[in-house]
C-alpha cells in the first residue's frame, strides 16, 4: 500500500547529498545511549548488543530491535538518534551489531552481508526466550533494512515480530552497486569501501589462513569497487557463486509480497545510493506493507526544520508513530 508522505525537507537541505551528509554532521552524540552486552552465538562467534535499559524477564511491554547499515555501529547517527528517541518515548530498545562491527573483529572468517538472516534470527529467538511476554518490533537502516525485509519475507508468520520498519533499504542490490559507481555517489562508495578494506586487513592479519578462502587477485588494496569486494570477499566467504549470485539472492524486493506483519518502508526518490529500480510497484507489496516515498530526503537523511542549528529529524517520529499504532491496535 502506497502511503502519502508528510515529510517536508528543510529549505536549506533540499540537495540529496546535504540530506545524506548533514544527517550525520548535525547529530550530537555527547552522551552514551545504552549499555553493552555480548551475545555468544552457537558457532562460537559473538555479536555485541547495546541496551537502552535493563529489563526483567517478566517484562510485558514493547521492545524495539535495531539493525544498522553497512559498516554501521552504535556510533552511526541514525542508531544514536533512534535509541535516544526510544528513551524519550519510554520504549526499551536494543541494537545488534553485525559481526565485526562493534570495534572488535569477530572470531570466525564469516562476517555479515545484506541478506544474512541467521544471526538476526538467533538474536530474535534469544529475545523471545528471554522476554516471553514482550512484543518485539524491529527497525533496519539501509543494509539492515534490506536484511530485515528479507527476514520478514523468509519467515512470514514465524518472524516472531509484531511490526517492522525499513529506512532507505537497497531493495535491488545490483542497481545500487551500479549507482554507487557514478557521479558524486562514488564518494560514498570510496568512504565505505575504505572502512571495509581496513577491517578486512585487520581480519587477514588475525587469520592469515583467510586469504586462501578469498579470491583477491591483487590483494586488499586492489579492491576498488563494491562489486569487486563482493566478488572476491563477500561471495566466497558466504557461499555464493559470485557477486551477481549474491545480489540476486539477497535483494529484498522479491520478498516483499510474502511479508505478513505490519511493515513500513521509507524511501526518498533522490537517494544517492539508489535508482528507481529500488522503488517497488504496488503489486510487489504485501497488503501488510505500508510504502512511503518522499521526493527529497537523501539516504537515511530526511531532515526538516527551519534552521540548520535546530534540525528536525523525521525518521524517529515516523517510526514511533507507526509502531505505537500497531502496539495499541
Amino acid at each position: 500500500m502506497y502511503k502519502p508522505s508528510q515529510f517536508k525537507p528543510a529549505w536549506w537541505a533540499r540537495n540529496p547529498h546535504v540530506q545524506t551528509i548533514f544527517a550525520d554532521l548535525l547529530t550530537s552524540r555527547k552522551k552514551p545511549v545504552g549499555t553493552p552486552e555480548r551475545l555468544e552465538l552457537a558457532d562460537g562467534d559473538f555479536v555485541d548488543l547495546v541496551w537502552t535499559r535493563k529489563l526483567e524477564s517478566q517484562y510485558t511491554g514493547p521492545l524495539l530491535v535495531l539493525f544498522h547499515g553497512l559498516e554501521g555501529s552504535i556510533k552511526s547517527h541514525y542508531a544514536y538518534r533512534l535509541l535516544k528517541s526510544l528513551k524519550d518515548h519510554d520504549w526499551p530498545g536494543v541494537m545488534m551489531h553485525f559481526r565485526g562491527c562493534s570495534g572488535e573483529p569477530n572470531r570466525l572468517p564469516r562476517a555479515y552481508h545484506s541478506g544474512e538472516t541467521e544471526d538476526p534470527r538467533y538474536f530474535i529467538e534469544h529475545l523471545t526466550e528471554r522476554f516471553p511476554q514482550a512484543k518485539l518490533f524491529a527497525a533496519g537502516y539501509s543494509l539492515g533494512g534490506n536484511m530485515l525485509l528479507k527476514y520478514l519475507g523468509k519467515y512470514k508468520e514465524n518472524s516472531l515480530l509484531s511490526g517492522a520498519a525499513a529506512i532507505s533499504p537497497p531493495l535491488d542490490l545490483s542497481a545500487c552497486e551500479v549507482r554507487l559507481k557514478t557521479g558524486f555517489s562514488r564518494v560514498y562508495q570510496h568512504h565505505l569501501l575504505s572502512r571495509m578494506k581496513r577491517n578486512l586487513k585487520k581480519k587477514v592479519a588475525q587469520m592469515p589462513e583467510l586469504v586462501s578462502k578469498l579470491k583477491m587477485d591483487n590483494g586488499v588494496d586492489g579492491i576498488g569497487t563494491f562489486k569487486t569486494f563482493d566478488e572476491q570477499v563477500t561471495a566466497p566467504l558466504h557461499g555464493f557463486k559470485n557477486a551477481d549470485d549474491y545480489y540476486q539472492k539477497c535483494s529484498a524486493m522479491q520478498f516483499l509480497s510474502h511479508i505478513t506483519v505490519p511493515s513500513l518502508i521509507l524511501h526518498a526518490k533522490d537517494d544517492p545510493f539508489m535508482t528507481h529500480a529500488v522503488i517497488p510497484e504496488p503489486h510487489q507489496l504485501s497488503t501488510q506493507v505500508e510504502y512511503e516515498l518522499t521526493n527529497k530526503g537523501g539516504h537515511v537523511g530526511f531532515i526538516g526544520g527551519k534552521f540548520p542549528w535546530r534540525p528536525q529529524f523525521y525518521v524517529e517520529n515516523r517510526i514511533a508513530e507507526f509502531f505505537k499504532k500497531i502496539y495499541h491496535a
